[in-house]
């Protein structure tokens, strides 16, 4: 069952069904798919812009990240199951990965987040097989080259799951235009997650996380970053989720 956001069709599962759902893909022995973990801001993107809305509609599964689409759901009448963190689906990947066999590779996040996101979930998991990290430096989805690279990296390493965090739209923009080429069976986009598990960013207190307010402690941290993308983008979703409860919504 999916649950419709603004024109977002989002799977309305809970957190341990999600995770089961895609460890049963990284197993299979065949065909490659990605994950989309939207938030508020995904959703507000995804009104003016096709090509991202296409590759949701392609997406394996699409999760809620963001403590706002659950509030949103409700709204709306169409209750989701749960929050489907994408740092919190990071690392618990991470801890089967390491029960069941499963080779991950880490792409993204800033210079050494990757890295040392990797040393901390081998800390935690030292069977976890991490077969690849790589930071790629600014503007490679322009630079053929690095592409055919990191491309060829990614194939030699041969992982089951490939976590990609470069933020939205553009880990969403590589995931679709690669993911068949590659042949890895799951492609993740989780964005700053690498950051979070290295203590690069500091994340907010689990009541925080939980009472949907981390988006206030990352807007503190980070306001030259973020201050656009949460006043602005979050006034722009609470407006959309009214136009869709009053029957006024339409997609641009």
């Amino acid at each position: 069952m999916k649950v419709n956001i603004c024109g977002v069709e989002i799977d309305n599962l809970n957190f341990s069904q999600v995770v089961e759902k895609i460890v049963q893909a990284a197993k299979a022995p065949e065909g490659s798919t990605y994950v989309v973990t939207p938030n508020a801001h995904h959703v507000v993107m995804l009104q003016k812009n096709a090509h991202f809305r296409e590759i949701y509609q392609n997406a394996f599964l699409v999760v809620p990240d963001g403590v706002s689409l659950l509030w949103a759901s409700k709204i709306l009448g169409t209750p989701l199951q749960g929050r489907v963190n994408g740092t919190d689906l990071f690392e618990e990947l991470s801890a089967v990965a390491a029960k069941e066999n499963l080779n991950v590779f880490l792409l993204g996040g800033r210079p050494g987040a990757a890295e040392s996101a990797a040393r901390t979930l081998q800390v935690r998991h030292p069977t976890l097989s991490i077969v690849g990290f790589y930071c790629p430096p600014y503007g490679f989805e322009s630079d053929a080259i690095e592409l055919e690279q990191i491309n060829a990296m990614i194939q030699a390493a041969a992982p089951h799951l490939l976590f990609v965090g470069l933020g939205a739209p553009k880990q969403e923009y590589w995931m679709h235009s690669t993911y068949q080429t590659l042949g890895v069976p799951v492609s993740l986009g989780i964005g700053v997650s690498f950051e979070l598990v290295a203590g690069i960013v500091q994340r907010a207190p689990k009541m925080m996380q939980q009472t949907g307010l981390e988006w206030v402690f990352r807007l503190i941290a980070e306001p030259k970053r973020l201050w656009q993308r949460y006043l602005v983008g979050n006034t722009v979703f609470i407006w959309l989720v009214i136009k869709q409860k009053l029957g006024l919504f339409r997609l641009q």
